[in-house]
């Protein structure tokens, strides 16, 4: 069986010491060790035992500390095994009988959001899932990147893909290429880096500016057999997720930014 890329990255972290891990977490977080040992109500002599190797953390002290940094359920799992002890957030997919009522509770939002598009995409931005009125404005893209998974940020930049149908690309690129960023900055997920080393290679971010809006968010003005759709979105995810899956799923529901859109997006809905 080939193995995946993102699972020899994950043996090879968890082949390095608990406490060398847990200080880049800590150092990503950009916090002293004074101060973490603030935030985590321990002393900073035990956060510095702990990552040079002279004292080994109980499984319940690296999920606390864990917690505390924020480490995604991915990288927590990671943290265990490198400290001896087993992954407890389990990653299941979401067509698993153990996720069905999440995945109904994903289909519910998606479809209550119609006329609107709306849909699901995990950490890495592949479409997991989506609603009526998301595939309407992907018709007459290449086929290579309509291939499951889509990932949802190549498909947006890429030149074949819907680049040439957003009026403002450079200042939606700079906006997704941002959110990225941060995303990478939070995480440290090396796919991520990967997706963004090429989507960051399909143009110059020299020429993106902000346009001085009014108003609060960066809408998506899309080019449209029926007329220009300016869309704005919201991301939606679990509360309180103790699988990997879940919590690395986001719902992006987009709303139309002004009457007209609203106007087409209804009419498209019913057909008039």
């Amino acid at each position: 069986m080939r193995r995946s890329a993102s699972y020899d990255h994950f043996m090879n972290v968890a082949e390095r010491p608990v406490g060398e891990l847990l200080r880049e977490w800590r150092q990503r977080r950009r916090l002293s060790q004074f101060d973490f040992a603030i935030e985590a109500e321990v002393s900073s002599r035990h956060v510095s035992f702990i990552e040079t190797g002279r004292s080994v953390p109980s499984r319940e002290m690296i999920l606390h500390l864990a917690e505390r940094l924020d480490v995604p359920l991915r990288d927590r799992n990671v943290l265990l095994v490198a400290a001896g002890f087993a992954p407890v957030f389990p990653q299941r997919a979401l067509e698993d009988p153990a996720l069905h009522v999440a995945k109904e509770a994903v289909r519910l939002v998606l479809r209550s959001h119609e006329p609107y598009p709306a849909l699901a995409i995990d950490q890495r931005w592949n479409m997991v899932a989506h609603n009526s009125a998301v595939m309407p404005l992907l018709q007459g893209l290449p086929q290579e990147l309509l291939a499951s998974p889509v990932n949802v940020m190549r498909l947006s930049l890429h030149p074949d893909g819907l680049a040439p149908r957003i009026v403002n690309l450079p200042e939606w690129r700079s906006h997704l290429l941002e959110r990225l960023r941060r995303q990478i900055s939070a995480t440290a997920d090396p796919e991520l880096a990967k997706l963004l080393q090429e989507v960051a290679a399909y143009g110059s971010e020299a020429d993106s500016p902000r346009a001085a809006y009014g108003g609060m968010v960066v809408p998506l003005r899309l080019s449209n057999p029926l007329g220009e759709l300016a869309l704005f979105s919201t991301t939606m995810v679990f509360g309180t997720p103790q699988d990997v899956t879940l919590a690395e799923l986001a719902i992006e529901s987009f709303f139309p930014a002004d009457s007209a859109t609203e106007r087409i997006l209804r009419g498209a809905h019913t057909g008039t």
